[in-house]
């Protein structure tokens, strides 16, 4: 009977089982807010229990429950918030099971009941940190810590509350537009952010308004882009707005979170203002003696633009018939600068009116707006003392060279434009006149030769006159004066260079030997020609003769071909040239003619006398190398002679035999003039004598050339030698 129990209650248990998996496979099972669903998952998988001792095996589809967990954020208590509950089929209540948590903050973030399958946060969660965290459940043995499921991964997810305000990253914002811009332009667009969950509720829904800067402009409420409200809005008037800019989450509705923002609108300036003088007549007095290009006055329109809008041109419009005046703006201050173009003159004309434009550089044809303005200017011309004023700047005189002193180059005149007119004095500024070559007339400005002028040495003389009023010394003029110096014909032609022909002996009868050209330092108009002739007394030269070559210049050509240095070196030709001046003049110069050795090609070599003489075919340098060895074998032979000839002269006996100091010892009178002669004292200095023999007073004339005899230095006999000095002491 109890047998049969427990075989019924396992058959019921059974039953149950497979209705369950049958009917019911996809019910939600997850106690969260009972929003969430979960889709159950399972496996079959052979069901294991112990029934009283006994084992039996059945297949049973069982899995987890839940598959997305959800908790809210910013949630806070004294206690731990329940996420939800894990549950596995396997939890029948006889089975010791534990449940295992593992993946992204388990532990730390995320606790589970071991038993129950409870899971807690265990700390305040921040969707913007991080949405969802992603675990890992198993279910384990709690005796034996084997795993009874394969794991399963599910997710939490942090469920967002509204607790951010939208946000302007990029603000404060700056913007412009232009000025009379229509309703409706676009001055720029702004952009919020809201870190709240854009797909969960409306904690992400920004609306956009205007806090301040209404009725100049408005805002679209979910573009956010700005424009214009007002029309008419003038740069002028006001150039700036302060625009506050609300961003509203909750889609602008009671309770959302909001953020602000500022943009500064500037209005850019348009040119819708035409330049405006601020007085309509201007008056100015000038000097008459103002300098070209001095200003005389300024003129000054005003333009409320800005920029290149405000920039303005000024012309001259009427009442400048002689071009007097010119009118330029100035480019920082926009001003209007009256300047000379001619000199003013108070005896000719004394005033000016003038209309004067001021035209905007920049505008709208289209506008039909004038963008222009005009004044009138009064000029008056105030007189002055002026200086003279010569009748030309620049006076241009002639003068023939070598004129006399005092002629009269030239004048020149002055005048004071004053109306009073004082009188004038003329004076040469010397410092353009150091050779004080020129003398003025002070009352009358003639000016006249002070040195005779050489047109050769200066054609151009460049000096300066000053005109001064004897009233008013301080009002000087200056002119210059330029003076010509004519030409006259006082320098005669003479040739060209110093020439000096060569002529070759065995050149050819009518050859050229040198052509020949002359210059003069005059200038004449009909330019230069000159005749080139010979001295009457060379009119027959049997050597040369002259050819014109119809240039200013002639050739020298030989008259025959028997030219040698031997009987001539050089030839001396006269020849006169004269000039085609009036009167003419003429000089004569002399042409100088080498005959010289030439090649077969009537080459030069040699133009010497001396160089004839040479053997023919040696060069200079051969002959000089041969010299040098003849003085060479020369000096070799004077100097062996004169080694030779020192050889064989005696040595001087300078021991206490020498004849000469004991003549010096002895202090005993001599026996007188036959002492005397009876030797010669050089026969002691000089044995030999001349080659050996010198004549003895001693000795007959005889026996004066008797052979030496041995025994003595250098022939000597040396009986003689006692004999003469035993006689000379006595």
């Amino acid at each position: 009977m109890p047998k049969r129990s427990e075989e019924m209650l396992t058959d019921v248990w059974t039953s149950l089982l497979l209705v369950w998996i049958t009917c019911v496979p996809y019910t939600s099972m997850t106690p969260i807010i009972s929003q969430s669903k979960s889709l159950q998952t399972g496996s079959t998988a052979l069901l294991r229990g112990l029934v009283e001792g006994q084992r039996i095996l059945s297949r049973a589809k069982r899995g987890w429950v839940w598959n997305q967990m959800f908790v809210l954020e910013e949630f806070s208590g004294p206690d731990p918030i329940l996420v939800g509950r894990l549950h596995t089929d396997l939890d029948v209540g006889s089975t010791p099971i534990k449940y295992v948590l593992a993946g992204e903050g388990a532990g730390t973030i995320f606790a589970i009941n071991e038993i129950t399958g409870d899971i807690h946060a265990m700390k305040r969660l921040d969707r913007e940190e991080k949405a969802e965290y992603t675990l890992t459940a198993q279910v384990t043995n709690r005796d034996t810590d084997q795993p009874l499921e394969p794991p399963s991964e599910f997710i939490i997810k942090v469920q967002d509350i509204n607790d951010n305000p939208p946000q302007f990253v990029e603000g404060p914002y700056r913007a412009s537009v232009p000025e009379m811009s229509q309703v409706g332009t676009s001055v720029t667009r702004v952009t919020a952010t809201d870190a709240d969950d854009p797909v969960y509720g409306n904690s992400a829904k920004l609306v956009y308004s205007i806090l301040e800067g209404q009725p100049y402009f408005s805002i679209d409420p979910n573009t956010a882009i700005i424009k214009i409200a007002l029309h008419g809005m003038d740069r002028e008037m006001r150039e700036e707005y302060l625009v506050v800019i609300q961003a509203k989450d909750m889609g602008g509705h009671m309770g959302g979170l909001s953020g602000t923002t500022t943009v500064t609108v500037t209005l850019t300036d348009v040119n819708d203002n035409p330049p405006k003088f601020s007085k309509s007549l201007y008056e100015f007095v000038i000097p008459e003696d103002l300098g070209i290009g001095k200003p005389g006055g300024k003129v000054k329109a005003n333009d409320r633009d800005i920029g290149e809008n405000a920039k303005s041109t000024y012309n001259i419009i009427d009442g400048d018939e002689r071009d007097v005046f010119e009118i330029t703006t100035d480019a920082q201050t926009q001003e209007g600068i009256l300047r000379l173009k001619k000199p003013l003159n108070f005896e000719t004309k004394k005033s000016y009116t003038l209309k004067v434009e001021a035209a905007n550089i920049r505008f709208d044809p289209n506008s039909g707006a004038p963008f222009k303005d005009t004044a009138t200017v009064k000029i008056a011309v105030e007189d002055s003392d002026e200086p003279p004023v010569f009748s030309k700047p620049t006076f241009v005189l002639q003068v023939d060279e070598n004129a006399p002193i005092n002629t009269v180059v030239g004048t020149v005149t002055a005048r004071d434009p004053d109306v009073t007119g004082s009188l004038v004095r003329y004076f040469i500024d010397r410092h353009t006149d150091l050779e004080r070559q020129f003398n003025v007339n002070v009352d009358d400005g003639k000016i006249t030769l002070a040195k005779p002028l050489d047109r050769e040495t200066d054609m151009w003389h460049n000096i300066t006159v000053t005109a001064t009023e004897i009233r008013n010394h301080s009002q000087i003029s200056r002119a210059i004066v330029a003076i010509r110096v004519l030409d006259i014909n006082d320098n005669a032609p003479e040739f060209a260079t110093e020439y000096e022909a060569f002529l070759c002996e065995n050149g050819k009868p009518g050859q050229v030997i040198q052509t020949v050209s002359a210059v003069d330092k005059d200038d004449p108009i009909q330019g230069h020609y000159f005749e080139y002739r010979l001295i009457p007394e060379m009119l027959n030269n049997p050597n040369f003769t002259i050819k014109n070559n119809g240039d200013n210049s002639i050739s020298v050509l030989a008259k025959h071909d028997t030219f040698r240095r031997q009987k001539q070196e050089m030839y001396f030709l006269p020849i006169i040239v004269t000039d085609n001046g009036n009167p003419p003049m003429s000089s004569t110069n002399t042409l100088t003619i080498r005959v010289c050795g030439c090649s077969r090609e009537g080459i030069v070599q040699s133009c010497n006398v001396e160089a004839y003489v040479l053997p023919i075919g040696l060069s200079m340098g051969a002959l000089i190398a041969i010299l040098a060895c003849i003085i060479l074998l020369l000096v070799i032979v004077v100097l062996f002679v004169t080694l030779r000839r020192h050889k064989n002269k005696p040595l001087i006996i300078k021991d206490d035999e020498d004849v000469r100091e004991n003549i010096i010892r002895y202090d005993d009178e001599g026996g007188g003039e036959e002492d005397t002669e009876a030797f010669d004292i050089a026969t002691l200095q000089n044995p030999d004598g001349i080659n050996g023999y010198l004549p003895r007073k001693d000795i007959k004339p005889d026996l004066q050339f008797m052979p030496r005899q041995s025994g003595g230095p250098n022939g000597v006999d040396v009986d003689e030698l006692k004999y003469s000095v035993h006689h000379l002491s006595h």
